[in-house]
């Protein structure tokens, strides 16, 4: 009687394997930035979460704060940067969606890293790209309406900015009153008001 040949399964690569440890304690990291802020990220916690070793951790990350600086690059801050051929519109578009993401996740994320930016230069540079991401795609527009005369040009794009983000910050994390598209079209209103 004839043997039969059985099939060997074909074995996963090793880079594969990896790459799927660095996702899956990643995306943990992630989640517990989002739940609990810097502060609620340990490395215990992502290996008991993410089913990874801490030895795979570590081989990968050096320190918990590499893995802090990896997470953190993964909060997309930069939203896209609307053309609908308005100054107004385009800015409330990105207003209303600033305020939507201010509140989840980066209600929680946000002030740990603006706290811990005080005392670790890696998370200062890491809270100054956010910062520049947050608010490219406002200078964008306000730019962009400079060129075309829409927006008189000696106005400057980063104070415009800091209007319109100054109080949705402050509603988000001071006064707590509540964040909509009606009041982000306020502040609109009211940065683009020409002073009498």
């Amino acid at each position: 009687m004839k043997k039969r040949k059985t099939r060997k399964r074909p074995t996963q690569e090793p880079d594969e394997r990896v790459e799927r440890s660095k996702r899956a304690v990643l995306k943990t990291a992630y989640e517990l930035l989002t739940e609990s802020g810097l502060n609620g990220v340990s490395v215990d916690e992502v290996s008991r979460r993410s089913g990874v070793a801490k030895t795979t951790i570590y081989r990968h990350w050096a320190s918990r704060e590499a893995l802090l600086l990896d997470a953190c690059s993964q909060l997309s801050t930069r939203p896209p940067v609307p053309d609908t051929g308005k100054l107004k519109t385009d800015l409330e578009s990105l207003a209303t969606g600033a305020a939507i993401r201010i509140q989840q996740p980066w209600s929680t994320v946000l002030p740990s890293i603006v706290d811990a930016a005080e005392r670790d230069k890696d998370i200062a540079e890491l809270q100054s790209r956010i910062h520049a991401q947050m608010r490219g795609a406002f200078v964008t527009v306000i730019e962009r309406a400079q060129a075309r005369g829409e927006f008189p040009a000696t106005a400057d794009a980063r104070e415009i900015v800091a209007c319109i983000l100054g109080p949705i910050l402050y509603r988000r994390f001071f006064s707590r009153e509540p964040l909509d598209e009606a009041f982000a079209k306020k502040v609109i209103d009211r940065a683009l008001r020409k002073p009498d």
